[in-house]
């Protein structure tokens, strides 16, 4: 009698493990590569060539920034446990901070005033939630009313004398423009050329190197510094411990409390840069009352479907602001082209799945693909009214579509207290 491993998986169930479970950079690569085929594939057959211009790449990238802040404070927030849904008041803080310290100042100083206020957002959410115990939930909503609240008063305080609208301020001097040369020019001329997939891939990478700004570079390279600091120094790991078991970590010597405090006011600070970050825009240099416009929650939404992870975050944070770069420069028919996109998305996700013997996933995949391409044949183009809406909405797809596979901080939203574990 020999004995054998009852959960050992069959030869041909090892080898088709091995042919799925890809390490995290190849299935990154992967599914950029697909996602650019299908938009090759959607430009050719539609002939909607913004859909991969330069000009809505540039678009999308400073769209993309202000989610991917608000995405990293979220990121940073709750990998130590603490539920931060006040994100988008941090930014509204931000924003206003930004706004008068840039135009007194300069740009600079917006960005440290943007830091300042929504750090200030943070430290008033740590101070409720940490110290206090109040509900995640309500301290957050608390602090988006009040941060609307507050931006709104010294708006009409102190921007009014000077720009006669109490619901906006003086046109600030924002940060001088700069390309990747050579890069730049050589992708423009491929961009140009009109070849399949080729001058795709060169559209859109002309826009992710043109037109950059110190605060572009700043917020693409958070990301990798957010994560080195998070999974790879002492720490980070004891912010993680935090968000997944404080009363361990407390039994440990970590200090909980102080961590808390400091992941929840990086969070804020984040936040209140993606508020800078709408002020200094190149299309806006200034502040405007709801000029948000939910980014912060948009944010949170990123986050969730990056899964707690900062490369997922900004795959995230980039869909949704291609999206809504993509309807601003080009609205509704170029919204409705992406219809035909997604069908042919439809279509590779019920094959995946197919290949993976999931037949209901499979048969749910292809439904969706039908029923969205029945909507392409029915509709012309997409009204301004939904087309403004379109981040929103694929917000709503995304996280539907990613909820079986997320994993959140297991002591995420739950309320401690020193020595609990006693």
């Amino acid at each position: 009698m020999t004995l054998a491993d009852p959960v050992a998986p069959p030869p041909a169930a090892r080898k088709a493990n091995r042919l799925w479970n890809l390490p995290r950079w190849a299935s990154a690569a992967l599914v950029v590569l697909v996602a650019m085929v299908v938009l090759a594939i959607t430009v050719t057959l539609t002939g909607q060539v913004q859909l991969t211009s330069s000009g809505t790449a540039q678009a999308a990238v400073q769209l993309t920034l202000p989610i991917l802040f608000a995405g990293l404070g979220g990121l940073w927030a709750e990998r130590s446990g603490v539920i931060n849904l006040g994100l988008e008041g941090m930014m509204i803080l931000g924003t206003w901070g930004a706004a008068f310290a840039g135009y007194q100042w300069g740009p600079w100083a917006a960005v440290i005033g943007g830091i300042v206020f929504g750090a200030l957002g943070g430290l008033l959410h740590a101070v409720a939630t940490v110290t206090f115990g109040v509900n995640h939930i309500v301290s957050g909503v608390a602090i988006t009313l009040l941060g609307t609240g507050v931006a709104k008063y010294l708006s009409t305080l102190l921007f009014f004398p000077v720009s006669h609208n109490p619901r906006m301020s003086p046109r600030l001097t924002g940060f001088d423009t700069f390309s990747i040369q050579p890069l730049a020019d050589w992708l423009g001329d491929l961009e140009n050329e009109k070849r399949v997939f080729v001058s795709d891939v060169a559209g859109l990478l002309r826009g992710v190197v043109s037109g950059l700004t110190p605060l572009v570079v700043l917020g693409f390279a958070l990301v990798p510094i957010s994560f080195w600091i998070l999974w790879r120094t002492r720490f980070g790991l004891r912010v993680r411990s935090c968000g997944e078991n404080p009363v361990a970590a407390e039994s440990l010597g970590v200090s909980v409390y102080t961590h808390k405090y400091v992941a929840v006011i990086v969070s804020g600070a984040l936040a209140g840069l993606g508020g800078a970050a709408l002020v200094l825009n190149p299309g806006q240099l200034g502040y405007l009352e709801g000029q948000t416009g939910g980014r912060g929650y948009i944010g949170l939404a990123a986050m969730i479907f990056g899964n707690w992870r900062p490369g997922g975050l900004l795959a995230g944070s980039a869909l949704f602001g291609y999206v809504d770069g993509l309807q601003l420069r080009a609205g509704g028919e170029a919204v409705h082209a992406l219809l035909y996109g997604a069908t042919l998305l439809a279509v590779v996700v019920a094959v995946v799945w197919v290949a993976r013997r999931r037949w209901v996933t499979a048969a749910i995949a292809a439904g969706a693909g039908v029923i969205v391409y029945v909507l392409y044949l029915v509709i012309d183009t997409i009204p301004t009214e939904f087309a403004s809406y379109a981040p929103q909405i694929v917000t709503l797809v995304v996280l539907a579509a990613a909820s079986q596979r997320l994993r959140p901080p297991a002591a995420d939203g739950l309320e401690y207290r020193r020595g609990e574990g006693d």
